[in-house]
């Protein structure tokens, strides 16, 4: 279990630096981050991007996390993503969503408000877990629900698989991925909605951790633990 945690870890501290160097420095642009939560991350990307807290959006599903957020000084509209989004057409330059698509049901409305709200040349990134992770792979060879789509339940759902009580799976409330997609249909999905990849990248490659890790991840990203996209919005 805490060998599976610090995988984990390292997978999410490896991807984070992925995003944050995907951004690019300016003062001038105006950031989405889509499911924002507390803002706590929003805040690390908006001092990557170099720009004053009233040029930050969100969109948070949580009134108390969108409080949070706003308490940072971002302007925090509380919604449900697979609602439309309450922005103005070509009102923002950059789209961030980390960790988000996986949850959302209604995933070309989740781009069509994407390309809508962007800029013509604006850009999204996005990163989610990987379907095609080894650590799915062999999830499914062995008959047992990917790791990464565990709720087969709208009530409960079998949790973390690697939090193990008494030698059973622990069930709690459920986390709701609804999409849990690979790198290349996460590609597919941008370009048929108008967008050009700019960059692509995994992190995370189980079972292996660190330096082998990220090597394995750079090389054979279509298997890493988290995928993410940077595109750019087309004409």
């Amino acid at each position: 279990m805490r060998v599976m945690e610090r995988l984990w870890a390292n997978a999410d501290a490896a991807f984070r630096a992925r995003i944050l160097a995907a951004l690019p420095a300016d003062s001038a642009v105006v950031l989405l981050d889509v499911g924002c939560e507390d803002g706590a991350w929003t805040e690390r990307v908006r001092r990557r991007i170099g720009i004053p807290s009233d040029h930050v959006h969100g969109l948070e599903i949580a009134a108390e996390q969108a409080r949070r957020a706003r308490a940072r000084g971002f302007d925090v509209q509380i919604g449900d993503i697979d609602d439309p989004w309450p922005f103005e057409d070509a009102s923002i330059d950059i789209v961030h969503a980390n960790q988000v698509i996986e949850h959302v049901k209604r995933l070309d409305h989740f781009m069509r408000e994407t390309r809508r709200v962007l800029t013509e040349g604006g850009h999204a990134i996005v990163c989610t877990e990987n379907l095609a992770s080894w650590h799915n792979v062999g999830a499914l060879l062995l008959g047992y629900q990917p790791f990464s789509a565990t709720n087969i339940s709208s009530c409960r759902r079998i949790g973390n698989p690697f939090a193990l009580h008494g030698g059973e799976p622990v069930l709690e409330e459920p986390l709701q991925h609804i999409h849990v997609i690979t790198l290349k249909a996460l590609r597919d999905l941008y370009s048929v909605h108008g967008f050009k990849i700019e960059a692509q990248w995994g992190s995370g490659y189980h079972p292996f951790g660190g330096r082998i890790a990220a090597r394995l991840a750079a090389f054979d990203p279509n298997h890493a633990h988290f995928v993410g996209v940077a595109a750019r919005r087309d004409a």
